[in-house]
């Protein structure tokens, strides 16, 4: 809670974002500040045999301007990947592109991209977000899917309506949808509580996709995981129901369990890792702190210094 709480803090962001130790600290987990520094952490990733997502770090937008730029952030990286012949998509945030700050605005801006995308062969991915905000992204979602069909939308299993949520968007036609437990704060009226419950609910969504009837509509599920568990039942069930191994993909982020990323990669399986770049590094970093209690003491030992 303290490390989140600091990733929302603006006087504090301005403090530590400014210490050399937090910044050295972030670059396990941020590619770098650039597209080209993205660029490159990607090809390495290509080298082992594992594909990318790249995501250009920022927080909901303040105002249009703000938006408008991290559209021609994305559509920037888009060509990059086009020109570098690097395997990678690309991962977009639907309030950074102006999603509450202004609907029509965002929905230009996401349209852009996605069109931009399908002219370069490539795919976009909507990242979660709070559960405040679902509903008008998975709504946009869905008007950008009456015109293409290179967009994808990602589920989060801890919110009570995913399941549902996920039955529809089959019978719709989605193609890529990620799967994912979730990490952001809900109220218990929306949301289950963290722990072994929300791994079940998301073997039940995996489970949905996995479906004979979801292949045949050609759903292609991303498995968003660095859980064991949950990546063995994905290994067990498709090896006894002969899911073809380039029917779904397991994703990861980047700089987290590189072990099993290399190891996954190395048993011929298809992953993808999710690769975050830019200057708004920050609020990113200390959420990634914040998914492990044993961070926090790395983290102040690392400010107290040596």
């Amino acid at each position: 809670r303290l490390l989140l709480s600091l990733s929302c803090n603006q006087r504090w962001q301005n403090y530590l974002a400014s210490v050399p130790a937090v910044w050295y600290m972030s670059r396990r987990f941020i590619a770098g500040e650039t597209t080209e520094e993205a660029i490159k952490t990607a090809r390495l990733l290509n080298e082992l045999g594992i594909m990318a997502s790249l995501h250009y770090l920022g927080e909901e937008a303040a105002e249009g301007t703000e938006a408008r730029a991290s559209r021609d952030a994305y559509i920037a990286a888009l060509d990059a990947i086009a020109s570098e012949r690097v395997e990678s998509n690309i991962s977009i945030r639907l309030t950074q592109l102006g999603l509450g700050l202004d609907d029509a605005l965002c929905y230009e801006n996401a349209e852009s991209i996605v069109e931009h995308a399908a002219a370069l062969g490539n795919v976009v991915y909507i990242d979660a977000e709070g559960s405040m905000h679902y509903q008008a992204a998975l709504d946009l979602y869905r008007r950008l899917r009456e015109r293409h069909d290179n967009v994808g939308m990602t589920v989060q299993a801890q919110l009570f309506r995913s399941q549902s949520d996920v039955e529809t968007l089959i019978k719709e036609g989605v193609a890529h949808l990620r799967l994912c437990k979730g990490i952001y704060p809900e109220s218990p009226s929306v949301a289950y509580p963290a722990g072994e419950i929300v791994r079940e609910k998301l073997l039940d969504l995996v489970r949905a996709m996995f479906r004979p009837e979801s292949r045949q509509r050609g759903v292609y599920p991303a498995v968003a995981t660095h859980d064991d568990l949950v990546i063995n039942w994905v290994r067990r069930y498709t090896y006894y129901h002969r899911v073809p191994a380039d029917a779904y993909e397991f994703q990861m982020l980047y700089g987290v369990r590189r072990d099993r990323q290399r190891w996954l990669a190395d048993q011929g399986y298809r992953l993808r890792v999710y690769i975050p770049y830019g200057t708004n590094w920050y609020p990113y970093f200390m959420r990634r702190l914040a998914e492990r209690p044993a961070n926090l003491l790395f983290f102040i030992r690392a400010l107290a210094g040596p």
